[in-house]
Formats: C-alpha cells, structure tokens, sequence
C-alpha cells in the first residue's frame, strides 16, 4: 500500500476521516497477514515509511503508525503519505536474561507443589 491520505473532506467530520483512514490502514494489515506465508519466512513482516510526501517519507515501524497519524491530525496536518510493504519474516530465538539459567524456575508460574499463589 503506498497512499496519500487527506485529513480534511469537504463535507465530512475530520475525525470520521482520522478513524476511516485508521480502518483502511488496519484492515490492509489483517488482509496481508491473512494470505499464505511464503515458504521460506515464518510469518508476515512489514516494510513501513510515513512522512507528510511520499518525497519525505522515513522509515517508521508499524507499532507506530497510529500514533503517527495521531500526531498529525493534532497538529491539523492537511495530509500523509504511508508506504506499508509485506515481506516474509523470519523468527529469532531471543536470548536468555541473565540470571535466569541454572536457577531452577519453573516454566508455568506455579510453585513447587503445583499450586498457583
């Protein structure tokens, strides 16, 4: 998805437009992540950039994109540019805190005689 968004419609309330262009944003998401992941990735990962031009884009994670927008229409922005490109991701084991090995913890939470706190 590479789109320029307007904030302010002729006509229409501009935080009907904030939440219309929020929906559009969220439900290309989902409709991406529903496709079939390709056989070499784990999951759906994307490539995002925001900017007031398509020209002034720069990289933004997807995490912050509401917020983004959100900053914008508090600063009567008139327009933005989001570029949202899927990409087949592919996990990472994250590494062990320290302190935590060879202590002995249980992976569930409970206590030693299997009873929750």
């Amino acid at each position: 998805m590479k789109k320029t968004f307007p904030l302010h419609i002729e006509g229409k309330s501009s935080d009907r437009v904030l939440d219309a262009v929020k929906h559009e944003i969220r439900k290309y998401i989902k409709r991406e992540r529903g496709r079939p992941v390709p056989a070499s990735a784990d999951f759906w990962d994307f490539d995002c950039k925001f900017g007031s031009t398509a020209e002034t884009a720069a990289v933004a994670h997807l995490s912050a994109l509401i917020g983004l927008i959100d900053g914008v229409a508090r600063e009567d922005g008139t327009q933005f540019y989001v570029e949202i490109l899927a990409k087949g991701g592919h996990r990472q084991a994250r590494p062990a805190p320290a302190g935590e090995e060879g202590e002995g913890a249980t992976s569930d939470g409970n206590g030693a005689d299997g009873s929750a706190d």
